[in-house]
């Protein structure tokens, strides 16, 4: 019992020693000491890391990318997408392109023209190809820069106004092509000396211009008649700049519509579509950059 009690007392002794006023083996003041020199270490760690954000800050803007130069210049997506870039489906069977046309129908919304009629953020920019349309620096005070408007009519046929299934239900599926948009970027329409495959009326002023091919030689004949549509079966100029989401939050990327009127039915097709531009580069170690290739299968059986 007498060692419980000594166990007991000093236990009770070290967390307070009335005698030598000590809590948990130190004074007050040992503890006063201990208490400021934490403060003082970690504030100086507060700070130092408060003034490396804050410098970090001062480096980047809150309109552009401070590095995008590092990213190669643009890529060409379209929709619908789907796994693998393969687009299959039968003709008598709507069951097998419904998401297709969903995806379609769910993308072309912001593009109607209810969507479009706000003069404050939307305006015309022409019904010709023209040069670019500046809006002031990314950093001035101009604020937020109004959109060019472009209205899903431009698309004819692959609108989905006149045919809500986008051709598919005719086995004349449509896509729709876009660059996808970079903060300030500025393509460069092309010229017949920096594209000589590009067939001359493709190339014209203050254009980028859509070709699409078969993506093997075997495939060459199964394509057959590819119909472009859009603001001149391109990417006109005068959409670009875009500002980003802070000063363009309603921009509109321009869109190109293609339509392969006649695909050799119950085969698979390797098409490849390439956008062509001053500025626009292809790689292989990325199949979007300026390009993108797609598996087509119609059946009707």
């Amino acid at each position: 019992m007498s060692a419980n009690k000594d166990g007991d007392g000093g236990w009770k002794k070290f967390v307070w020693n009335s005698e030598k006023k000590e809590f948990l083996g130190r004074t007050g003041c040992s503890w006063f000491k201990i208490f400021l020199f934490y403060l003082i270490f970690y504030g100086c760690l507060a700070g130092i890391f408060i003034g490396t954000i804050q410098a970090l800050l001062l480096t980047i803007s809150n309109y552009k990318p401070t590095y995008q130069d590092r990213v190669a210049p643009p890529g060409l997506s379209h929709t619908p997408r789907s796994e693998k870039s393969e687009i299959a489906f039968n003709v008598n069977d709507k069951a097998t392109y419904a998401k297709y046309i969903k995806s379609m129908a769910d993308f072309l919304a912001n593009y109607s023209t209810d969507a479009q009629t706000d003069q404050m953020k939307y305006e015309d920019c022409g019904d010709v190809p023209s040069t670019y349309k500046l809006r002031g620096d990314l950093e001035s005070d101009a604020g937020v820069r109004k959109a060019c408007r472009f209205p899903r009519s431009w698309l004819r046929s692959c609108s989905g106004e006149g045919d809500d299934t986008y051709g598919f239900k005719d086995g004349k599926p449509c896509i729709i092509v876009k660059l996808n948009r970079i903060v300030n970027f500025k393509p460069r329409a092309p010229t017949n000396q920096s594209h000589p495959l590009l067939a001359p009326q493709k190339v014209q002023p203050n254009l980028i211009p859509i070709h699409c091919t078969s993506k093997k030689e075997e495939d060459e004949h199964k394509i057959g008649d590819i119909k472009y549509f859009g603001f001149g079966g391109g990417f006109p100029l005068q959409y670009y700049p875009y500002y980003g989401k802070l000063l363009h939050p309603q921009y509109l990327q321009p869109l190109v519509a293609i339509q392969f009127a006649n695909l050799t039915m119950n085969e698979e097709v390797r098409i490849e579509c390439k956008a062509f531009g001053e500025n626009i580069a292809y790689s292989d170690k990325d199949r979007y950059q300026g390009r993108f290739d797609v598996k087509i299968t119609i059946t009707n059986s």
